[in-house]
This record gives structure tokens, C-alpha cells and sequence, in this order.
């Protein structure tokens, strides 16, 4: 496993923004570990976010595209950080780009914020964390209706590894839905190996009774 993928599973235990535990997702799944990305707080730890993302980005699409697309609402600061830390890692200057909830009609009228997006754009869209794939339905519309954009991809920070709405992984439901790749920071299978049975500033993570919950939320809900 790359180091990056090493220092940004304990960087987000450390933010308390991967759990372990008892939980429900938006979807309505009882799970045993949770991913909020909403419990990042401070400047620093939105670039080293960013910074992780850019380097998932680089090595999965490389950097010849125009537009990081983060949906509202958590996907607008993660684009922002991603294309500033893209920009510092890499020299390389990619427009950031984000929808409202509500279309504005005055001043900088339109759905968008950030860059517009138009004709040959070529577009990766970038989000929290993907379940059911939900979000990315919703997002490849605003996108259609500015264009004749090339959607690329879209990167996400952890892949859960479940069935979405059918039998197939959300991610692999979208690739196959949409005609793109999907790519993430770390998987949770990724997870696992780094955390299992691993003593982490004092304490083991995932222990044995945590990785058999783990396992039988996947024996329920994991791709068959």
C-alpha cells in the first residue's frame, strides 16, 4: 500500500472523521464504522485532505483535464482544496467548480460557482463518500445541461465497498450507468489491512471484535 494511503487512513482516525462503532448511513444501513467528513475543522487539515486527494487524482486520471467538480454542499470545499494542493504539488492550474441548491438570479446568476463550465470541458467531480450513488445522479445532470462537457471520473475519499442499488458496488454501478471511472483515496479493505490488530497511538483500532462486525456488514451488504 502507498505511504499516502498509509498516513491518510491514521489522518482521518485522528480527525475523528473515520469511527468505529454503531452506526446508520444515509441510506439506511446499520454499519460498524462511519466516514464524516464534516468533522474536518481546521485550515491544515483541509490541505493535507486536499493534498491526498491530488495525489489519488494525479496517479488514477493523471492532470489533462479543466474542471474539479465538488456537488453542494461537501463537495465545494473538498474542490477548492484539492485544486489549490494540485496546483502546489504539481504546478498545475485546474479550474475548481460547484452547484447551488438554488438557482441565483441576480449578480453571478446560474447554478454555478466557481468556474462555469462549458463546451470541451473535460471534468472530474470530486465527493466525500459514495454509498448507494445517490449524490452522482443527481450531479452528471447539472453537468450535461452546461454542455458538451467529458466527464472523466469522479474521486472519492473512501470506497465503502457495498452493493448500491443493486448487486454491484456503488461505484462499480456508476461506472457502468455513466460510462466513467470512479477511483478513491483508500478502500475500507485498505482500511482494514493497515488497522486490524495494529496498536495506533495506544490503542488497536480495529480489534478482532471489530473486524467480525466488519465482516458481517459485508457478508450482508458487501458485492456478492
Amino acid at each position: 500500500m502507498e505511504q499516502y494511503k498509509q498516513e491518510f487512513i491514521e489522518f482521518m482516525v485522528d480527525a475523528g472523521v473515520l469511527t468505529f462503532g454503531d452506526f446508520v448511513t444515509k441510506s439506511g444501513r446499520n454499519t460498524p464504522f462511519f466516514v464524516n467528513t464534516g468533522f474536518y475543522k481546521y485550515g491544515g487539515q483541509m490541505a493535507r485532505l486536499g493534498g491526498y486527494y491530488a495525489k489519488a487524482i494525479e496517479q488514477n486520471f493523471g492532470l489533462d483535464f479543466d474542471v474539479l467538480f465538488g456537488p453542494a454542499y461537501k463537495g465545494i470545499p473538498l474542490s477548492v482544496a484539492a485544486t489549490m494542493e494540485i496546483s502546489r504539488l504539481y504546478g498545475k492550474e485546474i479550474r475548481y467548480s460547484s452547484n447551488r441548491k438554488e438557482i441565483k438570479d441576480h449578480g453571478d446568476k446560474g447554478i454555478l460557482l466557481g468556474s462555469k463550465i462549458g463546451d470541451g470541458d473535460k471534468v472530474v467531480i470530486i465527493e466525500d463518500v459514495t454509498t448507494a450513488g445517490t449524490s452522482i445522479r443527481e450531479t452528471v445532470p447539472i453537468l450535461k445541461a452546461q454542455g458538451n462537457v467529458d466527464i472523466m471520473g469522479l474521486v472519492v475519499s473512501v470506497d465503502r465497498m457495498e452493493r448500491g442499488t443493486g448487486d454491484k458496488s456503488a461505484l462499480a454501478e456508476i461506472e457502468e450507468d455513466f460510462g466513467i471511472k470512479t477511483c478513491a483515496i483508500v478502500t475500507m479493505a485498505e482500511v482494514v489491512e493497515h488497522l486490524y490488530n495494529r496498536e495506533y497511538k495506544g490503542r488497536v483500532v480495529i480489534d478482532d471484535t471489530m473486524k467480525a462486525a466488519i465482516d458481517a456488514y459485508y457478508a450482508l451488504w458487501g458485492v456478492k
